[in-house]
């Protein structure tokens, strides 16, 4: 039996030892409440613990202390300051309460004076009486880009993301609060206005947000890109809501929670949806407003009578920024739409601009312009470019070299094939395009024209199905291809560019580790690529409108990891030849011109971009004498008014009248580049460039992008001297770092 050992357990049991040997018979103890009865009515004396001491007497009346002592008392007290009762806790103490209003100065968020701090925004210095004067509660602070950010933000980077916060706060134009970021390809534009958007949502000079929210919208393949690249420079700091699919209950319930959401701290302050989206969801966004709204591929509204135009014009924000690397593309109103959108009215209504600014500027570029019309244009184009720099701002990929590694383009001259050259005339002689355009008017018939002899120029394969049903233009034509002839299986040999590629293909595989893109205007010819390497089993990738846009973002992601078997990238220019990232690769092949010269720049600018290690080759095929040199020709026309206009280049020379597009249909077979003696090219002699150029000749070429001419004997290139025997008739190559090596 256990027993307790408390002292008045074991003086009670010492007392009761010797009754207890006396009796013989147990007894049920007592109560203890029966005990104390009992002992009080018999006298009997109380056993207490010897241990306890006996409690204080209270009494009613207070101690009475000295104040002397009372407060030497508190002192005590309060010189011991709370500590955590944490080891080596160095945290803050809390010494902030709740819900009151931080006293003292107002401070920027981040450290001004920092090194490599980017300070965005400096307050007025004031003097020592205006200090006194000022009330403490209104006066500015610096806003400072996040050191995150700063820190990663290369020279230009930063320079532009000073520009968009001046653009943005209307500190550039009183009044206007938009800006056009037209960076070429590569140089870091999303990087830029995600650090703006960082910049905004967090603080300003009034010491809180500048804006609440912010909207980007981009097309449908770069959503997830835009995603990943907020996650990747904020690090979780910010949750973005990303929509790219749904079905239209669940797309409207995610706006209108977006739009609903307000305070300093909104969960979600970035919404990424594509245009599509939000075009057909414009009513929803349209309910509210937000603080900013940006543009990604902002050449998307570049016509503004389209819905997609009206639709973002019709949102409630004054703050837009609108990003293109090519903000020109075909003529100067697309121009006028894109500046009218984020700035509206410092150029005038369309009709102003048109009289004041294109029409003079055009007539001034045309070949066969007088010399006052020259001047006037040059003086119109002077005025244009100074109110639009303010609110644009530009660098090219020249900035690139000092980061990234050697970029050849090359603009490769291909012959066409007897089969091509036959089919070719056969279509001239029997379609008779050029009588049309002789009338001064192009016809749905011309457009079908142009669109045949440039899918000939790909393969005779394309155009085998006309032939077969004696379309106009082809009747008669199937005699002339091979006997036993199929389009299951490609024949390189029957096409001129696709000989050529075939070289370029086997020549890479067997002597590098490089990987290929190859980029085309057309499925049908990705068809092609895929025949063709089946038979040389390559393995490939393919992207074009077909595919979805989160399987977009996997194949993209696999395709660059360097463990990634796959040889060769499939590429549609018209689905993904805008904001992909395809440093995977290092050679890519653009099989067809586009007659707007920005869809081929973006298409060319997937491989030279932040992150690629290896040096990078970029083939631009050009069938010999044919259409597919015209639409080149067309482009440097096209391009040559965009440097202009956005690059100011007074430089450029004047390439081709516009009256030479009647020239389209035609073909010359002798020469072995009909662009080449268009620009009477004054470097070469015989062919062949010569350096210096011959005395008494101006040794600026028309073709001013392409610093070299080339036949076999002066390429550099491997791949391309391999293929030079199978087709090629001509190049023309330009070099990245030509200008930072001092090569003339």
């Amino acid at each position: 039996q256990r027993r307790s050992l408390a002292p008045s357990q074991l003086a009670k049991r010492k007392a009761g030892d010797e009754d207890e040997e006396e009796e013989e018979d147990w007894q049920p103890p007592t109560s203890r409440k029966r005990q104390k009865a009992a002992g009080e009515a018999e006298g009997a004396e109380c056993y207490r613990s010897p241990f306890r001491k006996p409690l204080a007497q209270l009494t009613n009346r207070p101690q009475c202390l000295d104040s002397s002592q009372h407060e030497a008392f508190i002192r005590s007290i309060l010189s011991k300051p709370f500590k955590v009762p944490i080891p080596n806790y160095k945290g803050p103490l809390g010494l902030r309460s709740l819900g009151v209003k931080r006293a003292g100065l107002r401070a920027p968020l981040h450290d001004p004076f920092e090194e490599g701090a980017l300070v965005l925004y400096e307050p007025p210095g004031l003097s020592a009486h205006d200090q006194l004067k000022i009330d403490k509660d209104k006066a500015p602070v610096h806003v400072v880009v996040d050191p995150v950010l700063s820190r990663v933000l290369r020279p230009h980077q930063r320079e532009g993301v000073k520009f968009l916060w001046d653009c943005v706060t209307s500190r550039r134009i009183p009044g206007s609060h938009g800006c056009i970021m037209a960076d070429e390809m590569g140089l870091g534009k999303t990087l830029q206005c995600i650090t703006l958007m960082w910049t905004l949502l967090r603080q300003s000079p009034d010491c809180k947000p500048e804006i609440e929210k912010a909207v980007v919208v981009s097309p449908s393949s770069l959503v997830r890109n835009w995603y990943n690249e907020v996650e990747k420079w904020l690090g979780g700091r910010i949750q973005p809501l990303a929509i790219d699919g749904g079905s239209k209950e669940e797309i409207d319930r995610k706006l209108a929670g977006f739009m609903n959401q307000r305070g300093l701290r909104v969960p979600s302050p970035i919404l990424i949806i594509s245009y599509e989206t939000f075009r057909l969801h414009a009513e929803v966004l349209q309910k509210g407003s937000v603080g900013l709204v940006i543009c990604d591929e902002g050449h998307r509204l570049k016509n503004s009578e389209n819905q997609t135009y009206q639709a973002l014009n019709s949102l409630n924000t004054p703050r837009r920024v609108l990003i293109s690397g090519t903000p020109i593309q075909n003529d100067l109103l697309e121009y006028f739409s894109l500046v009218h959108f984020v700035n509206s009215g410092i150029l005038g209504t369309a009709q102003e601009f048109k009289r004041h600014f294109e029409m003079p500027i055009l007539k001034g570029r045309d070949a066969d312009a007088s010399e006052a019309e020259r001047h006037k244009g040059e003086e119109r184009l002077k005025e244009l470019i100074s109110i639009v720099n303010r609110c644009l701002i530009r660098r090219t990929s020249d900035i690139l070299s000092k980061y990234l590694p050697v970029k050849i383009e090359q603009v490769v001259c291909c012959r066409l094939t007897p089969l091509q050259t036959e089919l070719y005339k056969n279509f001239l002689k029997q379609a008779k395009p050029v009588e049309e355009l002789k009338e001064g008017k192009i016809s749905v018939s011309s457009l079908s024209s142009i669109t045949s002899l440039k899918k000939l120029c790909n393969h005779p394969a394309l155009i085998y199905d006309k032939c077969v049903e004696e379309e106009e233009g082809f009747m008669g034509a199937l005699g002339l291809f091979p006997s036993g002839y199929s389009t299951k299986s490609v024949e390189p040999q029957l096409s001129g560019k696709m000989l050529v590629l075939d070289y370029i293909l086997a020549v890479t595989k067997s002597t590098s580790s490089d990987k290929v893109v190859l980029v085309s205007n057309y499925t049908q010819t990705l068809d092609l690529f895929e025949k063709l390497c089946r038979n040389r089993r390559y393995l490939y990738v393919r992207l074009d409108g077909t595919m979805s846009i989160k399987k977009r973002a996997k194949i993209v992601e696999r395709f660059n990891s360097p463990s990634s078997p796959e040889f060769i990238f499939m590429l549609s220019s018209k689905a993904g030849g805008c904001g992909l990232n395809l440093i995977g690769a290092n050679r890519l092949v653009m099989f067809d011109p586009d007659w707007n010269p920005a869809n081929d720049e973006q298409a060319m600018a997937r491989v030279w971009r932040d992150g690629q290690k290896k040096m990078c080759y970029i083939y631009r095929l050009l069938s010999t004498g044919t259409i597919e040199e015209k639409i080149f020709q067309r482009q440097t026309h096209k391009k040559a008014l965009s440097s202009c206009v956005v690059d100011e280049e007074q430089d450029v020379e004047r390439h081709f009248s516009l009256g030479e597009l009647k020239e389209l249909f035609t073909l010359n077979e002798t020469t072995t580049s009909d662009t080449h003696d268009k620009i009477k090219c004054r470097r070469c002699v015989n062919g062949h460039q010569v350096r210096p150029p011959p005395s008494g000749s101006d040794c600026t070429s028309d073709l001013s992008q392409w610093h070299h001419c080339a036949d076999k004997r002066g390429l550099q290139d491997s791949v391309l001297k391999a293929a030079w025997d199978a087709a090629v008739t001509f190049t023309f190559h330009h070099h990245s770092h030509e200008e930072q090596r001092g090569i003339p």
